[in-house]
């Protein structure tokens, strides 16, 4: 064939395929804006383009109902009338059934552990007191000195005869190097890892991320929170400030099913449910969990935190390490701060992703001019996720208010109806006002010319953040 009919076969090719995925970002992608975007860098750069779109573009999958268990029942009106939840947070009661079609459970007892000090020894004291089963789910799993004592715990439960699955996220176990898997796998251990990047077939997912951090022992025990498994979570050696959370009571097995469903995707088994007896109340708390993922789940929790912001009346409080929250939440923080609701967002003066701090500094005069109250805490990082609401209602977890975790990663978070863990909650954060800088719009303004123009450079990303 001559050389002149392969460039033209080559050429041809390359347009078809750019073409493919500019219109697969029109058809696919909820914001105008993104469309747009990824269709003119399609077109723009036709072999740079669409590798970049497989590898950041494609936000959604689609997970079989029958394995996940994502296929929605007719949503039933209110919640059950026998659980008492607080009447001014009735109506977030309604969305919130409505928006996961789970209904709250009554008498959990959710106990907070800060730093790798308090939640690893804990954590460390669940497994080794397993007798059923041990299921953990983790962004990441550092193979340091925490993290081989929670291999050596595993290796041990599974050594008498308890069933431990690990899933690992297909990303985050490079973080660590030698990957721990490779000692998990050789002990024996059941270690999966979700959506790992392969060349073939190709699967080079950037995003799509299990961002969830789940802890389940014998059905009656959990853990989750913002915490992975490693050194870079204990304070007194300089690391991340962060609290993980103890649960016990009924919403553990809603838990238990998020990662026995996410086990079986990236296994492509089918478990079944090990036999259980009843779990026993435990406290006087009312939880729900909050799945969500750029899947069917896409959305759910914006939606929640925009009718929780509604219905704050005293004071919101948010602590994050990465926020860039969408237009609604935005509008809603912008709407609670005129109304005379004290609006609190407390954030890292130093960042571990510079590029989400400077995106997050080119928007903040939007809520600063309308009287919500930014704080940036100086010291250690701080990676705690919490967002509570007039000392009666929280959400924890492993969720940021930022893209990736609103539309981009698979997360957990809980709902708590809890007067004394939100009251308790909001006073430690107090603590963390207390020791921080509030940003006023005098300084946001009075940036440089070349600091604003990063910022606003960085923010331009903002949807892959």
């Amino acid at each position: 064939m001559p050389s002149s009919y392969l460039q033209l076969i080559i050429v041809l090719l390359v347009g078809l395929i750019a073409t493919i995925a500019a219109g697969h970002a029109l058809l696919h992608k909820r914001d105008p804006t993104a469309a747009a975007g990824w269709m003119t860098v399609c077109l723009l750069f036709p072999v740079a383009g669409p590798i970049l779109y497989l590898m950041l573009g494609f936000n959604r999958i689609q997970m079989r109902a029958r394995r996940l268990g994502t296929r929605r029942a007719p949503v039933t009106e209110g919640e059950p009338a026998n659980l008492e939840v607080p009447e001014a947070f009735a109506l977030q009661a309604r969305i919130s059934h409505a928006v996961t079609n789970l209904e709250i459970t009554a008498g959990n007892a959710v106990t907070p552990l800060r730093d790798g000090e308090e939640a690893y020894p804990a954590m460390l004291d669940a497994i080794n007191g397993a007798r059923r089963h041990v299921y953990l789910a983790t962004y990441i799993f550092d193979s340091n000195t925490a993290g081989q004592a929670f291999a050596q715990a595993l290796q041990q439960a599974h050594e008498r005869g308890v069933d431990v699955r690990i899933l690992l996220d297909g990303a985050g176990e490079w973080y660590s190097w030698p990957r721990i898997c490779r000692r998990l796998s050789r002990a024996g251990l059941r270690v999966t890892r979700f959506l790992p990047p392969q060349l073939i077939p190709p699967r080079l997912l950037l995003n799509l991320r299990n961002h969830r951090k789940i802890l389940i022992v014998d059905g009656h025990t959990g853990f989750t929170g913002g915490m992975n498994i490693g050194d870079r979570h204990y304070a007194s050696q300089g690391g991340a400030r962060d609290i993980q959370f103890r649960i016990t009571g009924p919403v553990v097995d809603q838990m238990e099913a998020v990662f026995l469903q996410d086990w079986d995707y990236a296994t492509g088994e089918l478990s079944e449910r090990p036999p259980m007896d009843q779990t026993p109340d435990s406290g006087s708390a009312l939880c729900r969990t909050v799945v969500t993922g750029p899947n069917e789940d896409l959305g759910r929790l914006t939606t929640i935190l925009v009718g929780a912001a509604a219905a704050a009346r005293e004071r919101l409080v948010i602590v994050t390490p990465y926020f860039l929250p969408p237009r609604e939440l935005i509008g809603a923080l912008q709407a609670a701060a005129v109304r005379g609701t004290r609006v609190d967002i407390v954030l890292p003066a130093h960042n571990n992703l510079p590029f989400v701090h400077w995106a997050t500094q080119n928007m903040l005069w939007e809520l600063v001019e309308w009287g919500v109250n930014v704080y940036y805490r100086s010291g250690q990082f701080i990676h705690s996720k919490l967002f509570m609401i007039d000392y009666q209602y929280s959400q924890i977890g492993s969720a940021n208010i930022d893209p990736r975790s609103l539309r981009l990663n698979f997360e957990l978070t809980i709902e708590i109806y809890d007067r004394q863990l939100t009251a308790d909650l909001t006073d430690e954060v107090d603590d963390m006002i207390a020791a921080s800088r509030r940003m006023t719009l005098a300084a946001l303004n009075g940036r440089s010319l070349p600091v604003r123009l990063r910022d606003a450079f960085c923010w331009l990303f903002t949807p892959y953040l």
